[in-house]
C-alpha cells in the first residue's frame, strides 16, 4: 500500500484537493478529522488533555476549542505539548485504517506533516500552494475568525517554499480548472508507480 501525504499551508486548498482525489476513487484519510475525533472519545487523550489544560479544556464532553486556541496562542509550548498527545494516537489509527484499504494508494491529509515530521511515514507527499494573500481571503470568508489569528497560525506551519523542498509533487491551487488537471496527472503518476 502506497501512502501519499497531502498538505499545504491553511488556506491552501488541501481539502478541494483531497475531494478531487476522492473523486478518483482513492481513500482520503484526514488526520484533522480524526484527531478531533479522536480528542472527544478517546479516555486516555481526554484525562491527558485535562492534565495540560485544565477540566475546561472540554465543555458538556465537547472539546472547548476557543479555550484552547486561546492558551496556544499566547504560548506555543502548548501546541507542542498537545500534539505530542495526539498525533500518535492518530498516526496508530491511520495504520489501521489503510490496513483496511484496497485501493493501489491511499492520501493522509495532514495540515502539519512536515512539522511533525509525518512525511518519515509517506511513500511520497503533495503539496498543496496558493499565495498567502488568497489563502488569508479564503480563510476570512470561511472561517469566524481574524486576521491575525490567521497569521498566528501561518507562523506555526512551515512556508511553500520549505515544503516544496521536500515534496514530490506540488498543486498550485489558484484556478479550479488548473488544480483539477494537476490532480488527474498526478494521480496517473502514482498509478504508475505503485
Amino acid at each position: 500500500m502506497i501512502v501519499v501525504g497531502l498538505t499545504g499551508g491553511i488556506g491552501s486548498g488541501k481539502t478541494t484537493v483531497a475531494k478531487e482525489f476522492a473523486k478518483l476513487g482513492v481513500p482520503i484519510y484526514i488526520a484533522d478529522n480524526e484527531a478531533k475525533a479522536l480528542m472527544r472519545r478517546s479516555k486516555v487523550i481526554k484525562r491527558k488533555l485535562i492534565a495540560l489544560f485544565g477540566e475546561e479544556v472540554y465543555v458538556d464532553g465537547q472539546l472547548n476549542k476557543p479555550f484552547i486556541a486561546n492558551i496556544i496562542f499566547n504560548d506555543k509550548s502548548y501546541l507542542q505539548k498537545m500534539n505530542a498527545i495526539v498525533h500518535p494516537r492518530v498516526g496508530k489509527h491511520f495504520q489501521k485504517w489503510a490496513l483496511k484499504q484496497e485501493a493501489p494508494y491511499v492520501i493522509k491529509e495532514v495540515a502539519i506533516l512536515f512539522e511533525n515530521g509525518g512525511d518519515k511515514a509517506c511513500d511520497y507527499v503533495i503539496t498543496v500552494t496558493a499565495p498567502i494573500k488568497i489563502r488569508v481571503e479564503r480563510l476570512l470568508k470561511r472561517d469566524d475568525t481574524s486576521k491575525e489569528k490567521i497569521e498566528a497560525i501561518m507562523k506555526n506551519q512551515w512556508t511553500d517554499e520549505e515544503k516544496i523542498k521536500h515534496s514530490h509533487f506540488v498543486i498550485e491551487n489558484t484556478n479550479l480548472e488548473e488544480t483539477l488537471n494537476q490532480v488527474l496527472q498526478i494521480h496517473k503518476k502514482l498509478l504508475i508507480k505503485q
